[in-house]
């Protein structure tokens, strides 16, 4: 790449949000709502202070590195990679963007060079990145890059695509990102969760908590959770799977709270056996009580098929309806060839909001 000779700055992270320290931190997170905003035109997909100070964080199953360009004294781009420490070792997760009023001018590229010059010092040999979509085009007209998957796709002439386009990327999935206005109609969930017990039965119990799995439950928790890198669709996306145990059940959920989260886990568990079959995780961020995150559902794959995605899905619902009544809506992302878990959300009245494409590139 001929990259513009820009200066590449790390981002040293501080103490706390306002240590005094923090100035660049802050400035940094200023920046990065900015770019949220330019592409987005809202707050939803921002992080709040303390999130971020905690995502990046190095712990000890992943590290990551942020860096960024100013042009005339001002933050003008950023880059951030993610390393894994006991999975995914050889690949980085690498994402480069910048201020539409400073495209065209070699950022971009010198960031996006530098980062997988950092990568590969590393002994990386799988880069994976992502671009940015809101659904404001036809998802299933013309004018479309496909992903390996076949399905789904993203705008071909959308400025990330073209830049990922160039710098030796493949598509290989979409997701989607929808949104669900609250409240849903109660006659709604009272159907669906009628026709879902009537299909599970008396086979299933249901359980919940908020932010601290029991710790009689947390050894299947983390079962479960580990199955969230082998039992849902990712593909043609190079993953390892994933090994965990409870000390990293409890370091997840003290990284939550550390980062402003309320937590609510639903589960369906077995009555014949005792065993934990699905999980769902539903969050809502102190600096951000008008949104509620529905982040993992899972249903084990020998337990399918008993409606137990949906029940779980209908009880944090429920809950958040009860105790969070500032939310006004629920996000969350699927795979598009996730055609169970998008059916059920479909059901419960999500609506695209946007879609991400993808992308990888091997050394």
């Amino acid at each position: 790449m001929n990259a513009a000779p820009y200066v590449i700055e790390p981002l040293v992270l501080p103490a706390t949000a306002d240590s005094p320290d923090a100035r660049e931190f802050r400035e940094f997170g200023e920046l990065s709502d900015a770019l949220v905003l330019e592409t987005w035109g809202n707050a939803d997909r921002l992080l709040p202070l303390e999130a971020r100070l905690q995502y990046w964080r190095d712990n000890p199953y992943a590290q990551v590195r942020l860096f960024f360009v100013r042009v005339d004294g001002r933050m003008a781009g950023r880059s951030w990679m993610r390393f894994g420490i006991l999975e995914n070792v050889r690949t980085a997760l690498l994402h480069v963007i910048v201020l539409r009023n400073f495209r065209g001018r070699g950022i971009g590229r010198a960031l996006l060079a530098h980062a997988e010059q950092v990568a590969a010092s590393r002994g990386c040999t799988t880069l994976q990145t992502f671009t940015e979509h809101p659904a404001d085009f036809d998802a299933e007209g013309p004018g479309l890059l496909r992903p390996a998957t076949g399905t789904g796709g993203v705008p071909a002439e959308a400025d990330g695509v073209r830049f990922a386009l160039r710098a030796n990327y493949r598509l290989e999935q979409v997701e989607r990102f929808s949104a669900l206005p609250l409240p849903p109609s109660a006659d709604t969930l009272d159907a669906l969760e009628a026709e879902a017990l009537q299909k599970a039965g008396e086979r299933y119990e249901l359980l919940h908590w908020r932010d601290r799995c029991p710790e009689d439950l947390a050894e299947q928790l983390a079962v479960l959770m580990s199955r969230m890198s082998t039992d849902t669709p990712v593909g043609a996306l190079s993953y390892d799977a994933e090994s965990w145990d409870v000390a990293r059940v409890r370091h997840v959920e003290k990284r939550w709270k550390q980062a402003g989260l309320d937590s609510l886990v639903a589960c369906a568990r077995h009555r014949g056996t005792g065993e934990l079959a699905a999980y769902s995780v539903l969050q809502v961020a102190e600096g951000k009580p008008w949104l509620a995150n529905q982040d993992d559902t899972l249903v084990a794959s020998h337990h399918r098929g008993h409606r137990l995605g949906m029940l779980v899905k209908l009880l944090n619902i429920r809950r958040l309806l009860a105790g969070y009544p500032d939310v006004e809506r629920i996000v969350t992302f699927n795979a598009v060839e996730n055609d169970h878990m998008l059916s059920i959300n479909v059901a419960l009245g999500f609506k695209p909001a946007g879609y991400d494409g993808e992308w990888q590139k091997t050394l």
